[in-house]
């Protein structure tokens, strides 16, 4: 009866721990509608006050964090480096996609499959795009 007991309590213990995730869930886009012919998408972050603003025609980014205190509301370059030819660009070309890491997102170009990572924050040194080879 005693090992019944202790062998019924060892598999509850287990059922629970086997229920636990380990793995995070997988970030979802919160912008559910976009204008497929827009130059200009606005993409939120986990930061309630900034957002990336992408130019999908060529991959140009900026952040943009809005404030009601006018010395917190400001835009500032992420990228001012036209990833595509002149030639080449064309409405939605890019497009961002968030990451588990609040900071970082992942630029795509829809055409080639050409990946970028995005890193944007507060502070200007801790900002980059760097391609993903």
């Amino acid at each position: 009866m005693r090992f019944v007991l202790i062998f019924l309590l060892s598999c509850g213990i287990h059922q629970l721990y086997s229920q636990t995730s380990t793995t995070p869930e997988p970030v979802k886009a919160k912008v559910e509608y976009r204008n497929s012919n827009a130059v200009f998408n606005l993409y939120p972050t986990e930061n309630y006050f900034t957002f990336i603003k992408l130019d999908t025609r060529n991959g140009k980014m900026w952040q943009v964090q809005y404030n009601t205190d006018s010395e917190k509301r400001f835009t500032s370059t992420l990228n001012d480096i036209e990833l595509v030819f002149k030639s080449e660009e064309s409405n939605q070309r890019f497009m961002l996609i968030p990451t588990i890491n609040m900071f970082t997102f992942i630029l795509m170009d829809q055409i080639d499959g050409q990946t970028w990572q995005v890193q944007w924050n507060s502070d200007p040194l801790k900002r980059m795009v760097v391609p993903i080879r």
